[in-house]
């Protein structure tokens, strides 16, 4: 199944200290990491694999330069989203109250990218890929380990939010989760079910994306965060379906998330 606008196909994590990362990630989620190549020395592209099938490029680390912390930029994970044309499509982001964060560049043998906000402010990039390959960083057809399992918006503005990203990305709201005093959790279909947004809590400071990444062992990658110098927020506790999700902050301060089964039971 070829990739189609609108699908997530790359995660990113910004941080202060790549080597630090590497061995953080690499230790939880069983991630190999290689250097992007000439062109771009400083990047290191994130592998995963699992028992059916071979390793394969998920995402990529990006150390923050001097001139990038001058400017704001945070420990932070971003999804990539597949358009047509960057230029258009971060011009109609514009148009649709959203920002463009950083202006439409080629990355040698990546494709064309743009760094954008929505309309509420939280960051993403949009991405037309230089080859045709299919990219199996989100895993749309069945659970695999170390690939991105789930993508959740939180947000200010949940109806705001809603109108802009099925607007600009062709995704339909599949029905929503009652939470009570939190809110409803409202489902994302981009032919699967991609993911969800819901309120942001008022005791949140901001919105923004988490991209659950998902593990073997829910209660080993608990185990391996914290022995790590990692800090966990909330959980493991299962979500429906079965599964156990973990949201918490790496050594770097980046807030990351994961999910997966209790040892003894199917991924």
């Amino acid at each position: 199944m070829a990739n189609k606008p609108g699908d997530f196909i790359w995660y990113e994590l910004m941080t202060g200290d790549a080597d630090a990362a590497e061995d953080f990630y690499g230790a939880v989620l069983g991630w190999t990491f290689t250097r992007a190549g000439p062109a771009t020395p400083d990047y290191r592209i994130i592998n995963a694999s699992d028992e059916k099938e071979e390793e394969r490029g998920v995402g990529g680390i990006m150390p923050i330069s001097p001139e990038m912390a001058e400017h704001g930029a945070r420990p932070l994970w971003t999804g990539y989203i597949l358009v047509e044309d960057v230029d258009e499509s971060a011009a109609a982001i514009l148009a649709a109250g959203g920002s463009v964060l950083m202006p439409a560049m080629d990355v040698p043998q990546a494709g064309r990218i743009a760094m954008v906000g929505d309309p509420q402010g939280i960051p993403f990039y949009i991405m037309r890929p230089a080859g045709e390959g299919e990219s199996l960083a989100f895993a749309y057809d069945r659970p695999r380990v170390g690939h991105c399992a789930w993508n959740e918006l939180v947000t200010p503005d949940p109806a705001g939010a809603m109108a802009f990203y099925t607007g600009q990305f062709g995704w339909v709201k599949d029905g929503e989760m009652d939470m009570g005093a939190m809110g409803a959790y409202e489902f994302l279909r981009h032919g699967t079910v991609i993911g969800a947004l819901m309120p942001r809590p008022p005791q949140m400071p901001q919105g923004g994306w988490n991209h659950y990444f998902r593990v073997a062992d829910i209660d080993a990658a608990e185990r391996i965060v914290r022995e790590k110098g990692g800090t966990i927020w909330n959980g493991p506790h299962e979500v429906p379906g079965g599964d156990c999700i973990i949201q918490g902050s790496d050594p770097q301060g980046a807030a990351f998330a994961l999910v997966g089964a209790r040892a003894g039971k199917e991924a």
